[in-house]
């Protein structure tokens, strides 16, 4: 049995010695890394610190394999926010998506009966005990209502809520550790205060997302509100779901990859990417509500052109300050010499203190911003942008992403969801090869004004 496939340790004595084995390999690895690189000069220490930074990332992702479920949930989605961690570490917890040992046939009926009753195999005729999608903190099974009702039945691993704050405090500790060391002398660690309030904002979300009654309240929500030709939300069963069971209406369709391999033409690519796309501009500026969890395996390509989207335990709430902020930001970057529109907008949205400079902000933090402003905005300069092209976001150097870091003043909750949503957008749309017309009402170069 590899270590993939043996179930977690739920002890919490068990589940720390992980940890401290990780960071006894970490710190000894850390320490011949530092002796070697003595004898080394500069080209060798580039190149030995990516080695290092691998070593490290492997050590991590070792434990937190083992940690299993929230553990490698929480690490997955701190891999995925943008310019946090030194890319040799980042791919290595990128490894942690959904990697899960599944639930074996008493499992799954005690997890039944525990929310649905002894009853619960009459309730739910046809139920087949094989799961047919696994993921970090749940799996997915087939199953017919009394009804005749063809649903999906999400069924949440045991023990998952009781280990989100243990499992918190055992991320939080390896990453005081000596991982550190190399994240802050790498430029890639934020200042103490902003990672903090981001593992936070990843706690807050994993207890949301282990309540499975609330992900089918927001499922039924975005179905009546996100009104979009082409674009289906599945219908939640509230009757059978509880916290821990959610039961909804089976879509069919197919995940990306399987649909990429029935060779779809380049029209069919745009019209779905263009559904991507507007659907998540409306999320944005209309409903002000965010399906923050970006992953390929939520959208489904359905027949007759249209878009399945699943997953609503994972979403966000927009205040209107943040979006009006976003616009006014975003709009301001994509003008010339605007500066102190940009300026002001940051501080609207508190991302500087209110003391800071037009002229600091110009000499220090916007030149450091330039680089992701421009990848994060090069869509919206063209009427129709080419999605399948090189999208890799921008690596910033350690010196001037240390000075944006300790220019900002806080992190709003908004902007951490905001960022891992957009950046999915761009590899999605990627993966996909979309041209899509991103012309819209809220995002955009200014109208030039009318010849007179």
């Amino acid at each position: 049995m590899t270590a993939a496939e043996r179930p977690p340790r739920s002890g919490r004595l068990a589940r720390s010695a992980i940890a401290g084995r990780a960071l006894v390999q970490a710190g000894a690895s850390r320490l011949v890394h530092k002796a070697q690189d003595l004898a080394r000069d500069e080209d060798e220490r580039t190149a030995a610190r990516a080695a290092h930074e691998a070593q490290l990332g492997r050590i991590l992702f070792a434990a937190l394999n083992q940690l299993k479920g929230v553990a490698l949930k929480a690490a997955q989605m701190l891999a995925s926010e943008p310019q946090l961690l030194p890319e040799g570490l980042r791919q290595q917890l990128a490894r942690a998506c959904y990697q899960a040992t599944p639930m074996n046939r008493a499992q799954v009926d005690r997890q039944l009966r525990q929310a649905l009753g002894h009853d619960w195999a009459e309730r739910l005729p046809d139920f087949d005990t094989q799961a047919f999608a696994a993921a970090s903190l749940g799996q997915v099974h087939r199953a017919r209502l009394a009804d005749g009702r063809d649903v999906a039945i999400k069924l949440q691993y045991p023990g998952m809520a009781a280990t989100v704050r243990s499992d918190m405090r055992l991320l939080r500790l390896l990453l005081e550790g000596p991982f550190t060391g190399l994240l802050d002398e790498a430029g890639g660690l934020p200042a103490p205060q902003l990672l903090a309030t981001l593992l936070d904002e990843i706690e807050r979300s994993l207890e949301a997302e282990l309540d499975y009654a609330q992900e089918a309240g927001a499922m039924q929500a975005f179905r009546e509100q996100l009104r979009l030709p082409g674009l289906v939300v599945p219908a939640a069963v509230p009757e059978f779901s509880t916290r821990q069971v959610l039961v909804m209406e089976a879509l069919a369709g197919r995940h990306l990859q399987e649909w990429l391999g029935t060779r779809p033409s380049q029209a069919q690519r745009d019209h779905y990417g263009q559904l991507i796309f507007d659907s998540f501009l409306r999320m944005i500026f209309e409903l002000r509500w965010l399906h923050a969890d970006p992953h390929p395996g939520n959208y489904l390509f359905m027949a007759d052109g249209q878009l399945g989207l699943l997953d609503f335990g994972c979403t966000q709430r927009l205040s209107e300050g943040f979006t009006t902020g976003l616009a006014q930001a975003w709009n301001a970057a994509l003008r010339a010499d605007a500066d102190e529109a940009l300026h002001q907008a940051y501080r609207d949205l508190q991302l500087i203190s209110p003391g800071m400079t037009l002229q600091r902000f110009r000499e220090e933090l916007r030149p450091a911003l330039t680089p992701l402003l421009d990848w994060q905005l090069a869509p919206f300069r063209t009427p129709v942008y080419d999605f399948g092209q090189d999208r890799r976001l921008p690596r910033l150097q350690a010196g001037p992403q240390r000075t944006a870091l300790q220019a900002l003043h806080q992190l709003p909750t908004e902007l951490a969801f905001f960022d891992r949503s957009y950046l999915g957008l761009n590899q999605l749309l990627h993966c996909l090869g979309a041209r899509v017309q991103t012309s819209n009402r809220w995002i955009g170069p200014p109208t030039p004004a009318p010849m007179t």
